[in-house]
């Protein structure tokens, strides 16, 4: 799937979010999952699910959470619901756009009375003051912008500890961890990294974000910068094995990827890690990356969740099960069936009265969330001031032709102490 030089940037700010501080605890679980309840037939729960399920980033690129959250109900509404209620699920296509975006929010809101949303993806979240107004509790989004770090009422699968009163966490300034770029040097030795980025501006503000972390945990940077409309990754990729990176991080869309990829494995540049992030990590890097097996083989993924292929897990094998019929799984399926997951959980602890405002107390109760053990624990906090460091921890997994995604460590001991780096969204 093709993506444009936004959509890198929408995949890299993933991967900063995913690290930002409240968002990993080093702890197990901590919520005691429900399991549905047979009651009387009633009027079904309504809930809504806003993806850009078309998007000028690419079709499909955002509907993994929705995907993974309707399979979640699907599999609940079989085993009889939610106190005897059935969940209707009301999806809605914003287009990728902030006009779509707010049309999508004032249809579910105001025409379905949805009592939630959950697994929010949206390129442009400009309906996201209408939510909080409403006082509507949105459940496990993906915060590719900032509105999880800036309004009550939303709550993102990475958690916040942002005052979230209005203005983007501490005065506009968001905070990411190291512990990315700590992994790497700690457990593998790493201390030379390339950053690869195009010369548009959505690239190339990511690709700094990059350098600062890593600058901050001692790395030797090495910027490899291509044309976005002619890029020469072959003469990126000879200059990084020049410089002898070790690490590879980048700013580019998929299809840039798999070009660097291949220009690697052509020059011979051999690297410990190229990393990406949990939106790349899914089963179709065979089909992505088939031209670059040395390449492929050397692909890193970290995040905030268990890895999906770790059918050993009882709540990873659930997911599996329930989501075998699909074409292919990724990381953010999980997620969405994580999110769905702890919406059934706080609609549950309201049962029979399952009202807004119920769901929104329990979501704000300030207890880390595991949905079972799939995500490191989440925690939405308030604090007057950012941390200046956060024990922080990272789920991480690298892939293996015919093994797939091969978890590396558990993901609630890959734990660091590292800085918060403030940047602005």
């Amino acid at each position: 799937m093709r993506r444009t030089a936004a959509g890198a940037a929408v995949a890299g700010l993933l991967l900063l979010l995913g690290t930002a501080c409240g968002s990993r605890l080093p702890e197990s679980d901590f919520e005691n999952p429900g399991t549905p309840t047979p009651g009387a037939s009633a009027a079904p729960i309504r809930v809504g699910v806003i993806s850009s399920a078309t998007s000028p980033v690419g079709a499909s690129a955002f509907t993994g959470p929705r995907d993974g959250a309707k399979t979640f109900f699907d599999r609940l509404d079989a085993r009889g619901g939610i106190d005897g209620r059935r969940v209707e699920v009301r999806t809605c296509d914003d287009g990728g756009s902030g006009v779509g975006n707010s049309a999508c929010v004032h249809r579910l809101i105001d025409e379905d009375k949805v009592v939630a949303l959950v697994a929010t993806t949206s390129l442009d979240y400009a309906g996201a003051p209408q939510v909080s107004r409403a006082g509507v509790p949105d459940i496990g989004g993906q915060p590719i912008g900032a509105a999880y770090d800036t309004y009550p009422h939303l709550y993102g699968i990475y958690g916040s500890l942002a005052p979230r009163e209005g203005t983007p966490g501490w005065n506009g300034e968001l905070y990411g961890g190291t512990e990315v770029y700590r992994y790497f040097k700690r457990v593998h030795g790493a201390r030379t990294a390339a950053v690869v980025s195009y010369n548009q501006s959505a690239s190339a503000a990511y690709a700094r974000l990059v350098t600062q972390g890593l600058r901050a945990e001692g790395y030797r940077v090495v910027a490899e910068q291509v044309d976005f409309a002619l890029p020469d990754f072959r003469a990126a990729a000879a200059d990084l094995k020049a410089q002898g990176a070790q690490l590879v991080f980048d700013a580019l869309d998929t299809h840039g990827n798999a070009q660097l990829c291949q220009a690697m494995d052509a020059v011979g540049a051999h690297v410990l890690a190229k990393v990406t992030n949990v939106q790349n990590w899914t089963s179709t890097v065979p089909e992505d990356y088939k031209s670059a097996p040395r390449c492929r083989n050397a692909l890193w993924a970290t995040g905030s969740s268990r890895n999906y292929e770790d059918v050993g897990d009882p709540a990873v094998r659930e997911f599996r099960d329930a989501t075998a019929g699909l074409a292919t799984h990724s990381q953010w399926q999980l997620e969405g069936w994580a999110a769905a997951r702890w919406f059934t959980d706080a609609a549950q602890s309201c049962a029979p009265h399952i009202t807004r405002a119920c769901v929104d107390a329990f979501m704000n109760r300030g207890r880390p969330y595991t949905a079972g053990g799939l995500l490191i624990p989440v925690v939405y906090e308030r604090l007057a001031e950012p941390p200046k460091t956060r024990r922080t921890c990272l789920s991480v997994a690298r892939w293996r032709d015919g093994s797939g995604w091969v978890t590396q460590g558990d993901m609630n001991t890959n734990c660091f102490d590292v800085p918060q780096i403030p940047y602005r969204p």
